[in-house]
């Protein structure tokens, strides 16, 4: 294991300072704290845990600056959405420390029995795999309810943002929070089985690739612990003859633009019908031309870099691969000279079954347009996809949208006239390759307690 971890900014390629590892021999140590902690902190009135969190949005908002700034400089990201990035970690902790109490009250339950009732008690330490991509957002989405509850969170995240691991630990210790009870786990990815064979580890958490949730999950089942698992998405956002085409183009490329592309519930493929393809098309590229790479520390700038350069590599492989297969390339898809992991905003049409473009998640600035026939052919295309994080659909008949939304797309989250997004009050995540289990809402502080029936004769 190495001694430090060296962050690469992604719109220089220059080295940022290294960040100091967590050392292998430490971690059963501090496993065992973090069990010890658990302990006491189950016994915490809820009202105390809950003020924690309503610290840890104060202390948020006080580091917004510096924390979006670490953002930028270890992933990329645009400084404006990194603040707001920031601002969202608050939202979901105050959120949390509101409604906790009602999400995690007893449920009477009318028997025979004198009292019965449905109970909900913390499991303990929660182990976090988190991505890079929003790298303080999916980590307090994790850990608000996951404290509220009563349980212990350690953090196994990406190697390429370990500045911002340690901001996240300096934030929840900066809210007073026992430092045994939020602790990040600088670590490669080798040591994830191990720290989930612990038997300090009660449950894990991912949000990441497929292919990741696989290895997670079956670490974690081979030692019967409960999992959550956020992968990844091909989201589909069909385009119906009586869409607002207007409309429908700004939320696609909101959408996919964001983070540069780099989302998991980004709109990923564009579904839409025949009678309106060819007007939507350039709608889209009208749009697209207007997102021009530059420094992400700039207000105005649009587009930010991708995360890594091999990131980007495999990103413009998809591209090729796609173009190569008949898809029609009507923007972009040229890796830019100069330093960094910039790539320009793209535009594929005519992407069908087959190609990279429909058959796999590309991450990055790539709209995807895929041409159906009428309706169900859309929502034909729309489901053809081993994913199920996001869809969405657009339509002036705002009643058939619902329908369609709740009967006939397959995902977790599905949204009429509008892109898919996460919030602190609903439910999130996906089906099939896109994962089980759900965070935020009362769902997600629900994943990671003791679901126990008590009966008093």
């Amino acid at each position: 294991m190495s001694d430090v971890m060296m962050p690469i900014d992604p719109h220089t390629g220059a080295a940022l300072d290294p960040v100091p590892a967590t050392p292998a021999e430490s971690l059963p140590d501090r496993l065992d704290r973090a069990w010890r902690a658990f302990e006491a902190w189950r016994d915490v009135p809820l009202d105390e845990r809950v003020a924690v969190l309503a610290r840890a949005a104060e202390v948020l908002t006080e580091r917004r600056d510096d924390l979006a700034a670490t953002m930028t400089a270890e992933m990329g990201k645009r400084v404006a959405e990194a603040r707001a990035e920031v601002d969202k970690c608050a939202w979901v902790c105050r959120h949390y420390a509101e409604h906790a109490a009602t999400y995690l009250a007893d449920v009477p339950v009318a028997t025979e029995a004198r009292d019965s009732r449905i109970c909900h008690l913390p499991l303990g330490p929660v182990l976090a795999v988190m991505p890079w991509n929003f790298p303080l957002w999916q980590v307090f989405r994790f850990a608000a309810p996951a404290l509220a509850a009563g349980n212990a969170c350690l953090l196994k995240h990406a190697s390429n943002v370990p500045g911002c691991a340690r901001a996240i630990e300096s934030v929840w210790h900066g809210a007073g929070l026992d430092p045994d009870l939020f602790q990040a786990l600088l670590v490669p990815s080798s040591a994830v089985a191990g720290l989930i064979a612990h038997p300090a580890v009660r449950a894990v958490t991912l949000t990441g690739s497929t292919p990741a949730g696989r290895a997670v999950a079956a670490a974690a089942g081979a030692e019967l612990k409960k999992t959550v698992l956020e992968l990844g998405g091909s989201d589909p956002y069909v385009i119906l003859e009586d869409a607002d085409l207007d409309r429908a183009a700004d939320a696609c490329v909101a959408s996919r633009m964001a983070n540069a592309g780099q989302s998991c519930i980004a709109a990923k493929r564009v579904v839409v019908v025949d009678a309106v393809a060819d007007d939507f098309v350039t709608r889209l590229r009208e749009r697209l031309a207007s997102f021009v790479p530059g420094d992400p520390s700039r207000e105005d700038t649009r587009l930010a870099p991708m995360a890594r350069v091999d990131l980007r590599a495999e990103l413009h492989d998809q591209v090729q691969r796609s173009v190569a297969a008949g898809a029609q390339l009507m923007l972009g898809g040229r890796i830019p000279d100069g330093p960094g992991a910039h790539y320009p905003a793209t535009l594929l049409d005519h992407v069908a079954p087959g190609m990279p473009a429909h058959d796999e998640e590309l991450f990055g600035p790539v709209v995807a347009v895929e041409r159906a026939r009428d309706e169900a052919d859309a929502l034909r295309l729309a489901d053809a996809t081993p994913f199920g994080l996001g869809a969405a659909v657009f339509t002036a008949d705002v009643e058939r949208g619902a329908a369609i939304a709740r009967d006939q797309l397959h995902a977790g989250c599905c949204f009429v006239n509008d892109f898919v997004r996460s919030d602190p009050r609903l439910p999130f995540g996906g089906i099939a390759h896109s994962g089980y289990g759900r965070e935020l809402g009362r769902a997600g502080i629900l994943e990671f307690v003791n679901t126990k029936t008590l009966w008093v004769a």
